[in-house]
């Protein structure tokens, strides 16, 4: 089982392997890429009656869907007001509505499925670093007018009774959404497609395509799948298989620890089981578990994958600095995981061709957007709805190859000294 050592696979409740794809198969749909995208796509179609084949280079969740920090909250990596601006006003209100609905569908998920190693934990709070409550009380009201969406407004008081630091000004605490084990979840998924006779291969990556004509075709070393519908939700980790869509967004790395046992220490800085994340573009992010005893903190991100260990030295840096009274937390395990990025920021949705679809570039939103997003994939490919029409704004744009990966890290550290300048002038 080919899964890198993190926090996840170590609590990994479900050792099932997946034999490869070995001689010539066919099916209604051949989904390309086993994480949280492919995997959903694959559960609604496998539901609906059709025959559906998963093919996984590695294990299911290998990528960021298996790796990353649990957060399940509506929206996308970039703001309602962009997304106005390219799509307009009742596109962008659309889409959030629906960004809500992917949230809505991975708690029913876990409930309807009794995926109970998914560990749900209710309640996401934002914090701003320095002292604006207008704009965040602004931002709760915008909320309940534009989606009927409750948010509660916390001062700096309230704030800090449970995170004690002095960093930490006003939040917003989102009490509709949640935080989860997200490998359980993704596996729990996956033993559903197959009671519903649908077939995941892993240790498959696909080495071939001919996408032209009815009938799709796809090869690995040892197979070969043929198909009336190819869905690709291969991320961070793509391949040269299909350029178009690997030049469409960039591989962005991000990083993720996860303390020894000290559940006192840790209460004496964080007493909610609320997940937290500031306001910075790529700020930390960071929740209890393993029931109070451990802390998960993540942060950080690079064009390109950077030794782990200097990026810890650097995470370690920002918590103590939030948290001084951590500095005696001693950090048992660390891991990083490649995001895709669109230029635009938008996940990447919807058909390239007759029989060809795509659901990618999720920007570190994944686990509501993948779950929006392989719904809306099922929905086109069933004719159910045309739904995934409101991402054609977002589509396979190039996004800059090398000088892109260079822009983008010009863009983060621009990013960081504005935040930084708005913190000393707080």
């Amino acid at each position: 089982m080919t899964y890198p050592d993190t926090y996840y696979k170590r609590t990994m409740s479900d050792p099932k392997k997946r034999p490869p794809l070995s001689g010539k198969e066919e099916c209604d749909t051949l989904i390309v890429g086993g994480g949280l995208a492919g995997l959903t796509t694959a559960l609604q179609l496998a539901r609906a009656g059709q025959t559906v084949m998963v093919l996984e280079a590695e294990s299911v969740g290998f990528g960021a869907s298996g790796r990353n920090g649990g957060f399940v909250g509506p929206g996308y990596a970039t703001g309602t007001d962009q997304i106005a601006r390219i799509a307009g006003q009742e596109a962008a209100r659309r889409l959030h509505q629906m960004s809500i609905e992917g949230v809505d569908f991975v708690r029913q998920t876990i409930q309807v499925l009794g995926i109970d190693d998914a560990k749900p934990k209710t309640g996401l709070m934002s914090v701003l670093r320095y002292d604006d409550g207008a704009s965040l009380k602004a931002y709760v009201e915008e909320a309940r007018r534009l989606h009927g969406y409750e948010l509660e407004f916390l001062d700096r008081d309230q704030v800090r009774s449970v995170l004690k630091s002095d960093r930490y000004f006003q939040a917003v605490r989102d009490g509709q959404s949640f935080h989860i084990h997200p490998l359980n979840y993704l596996r729990g998924v996956a033993r559903e497609i197959e009671r519903h006779d649908g077939r995941i291969f892993e240790s498959s990556p696909a080495k071939g395509i001919d996408l032209t004509g009815a009938q799709k075709r796809v090869t690995t070393a040892n197979g070969e799948v043929r198909a009336c519908n190819v869905v690709f939700t291969t991320g961070g980790y793509t391949g040269s298989l299909h350029g178009r869509l690997k030049r469409s967004f960039l591989p962005i790395a991000t990083y993720v620890m996860v303390s020894e046992e000290a559940p006192e220490l840790i209460a004496s800085a964080i007493q909610t089981t609320d997940a937290i994340g500031d306001n910075r573009r790529a700020g930390d992010y960071y929740r209890v578990v393993d029931d109070g005893k451990r802390l998960l903190w993540g942060g950080r991100i690079t064009t390109r994958a950077a030794s782990t260990q200097a990026l810890v030295s650097e995470l370690r840096a920002e918590m103590v600095g939030t948290y001084p009274q951590l500095a005696g937390l001693k950090t048992e395990l660390a891991w990083s995981g490649l995001m895709s990025y669109a230029r635009h920021l938008m996940p990447q949705i919807g058909r390239m061709s007759p029989g060809v679809w795509y659901c990618t570039a999720f920007g570190g939103h994944g686990l509501n957007t993948t779950a929006i997003g392989g719904k809306v994939v099922a929905e086109g490919i069933l004719g159910e709805s045309d739904r995934y029409k409101l991402f054609e704004p977002f589509g396979l744009v190039w996004a800059g190859g090398l000088a892109g990966l260079a822009v983008a890290q010009l863009t983060y550290w621009k990013l960081q000294v504005q935040d930084w300048w708005r913190e000393r002038a707080a």
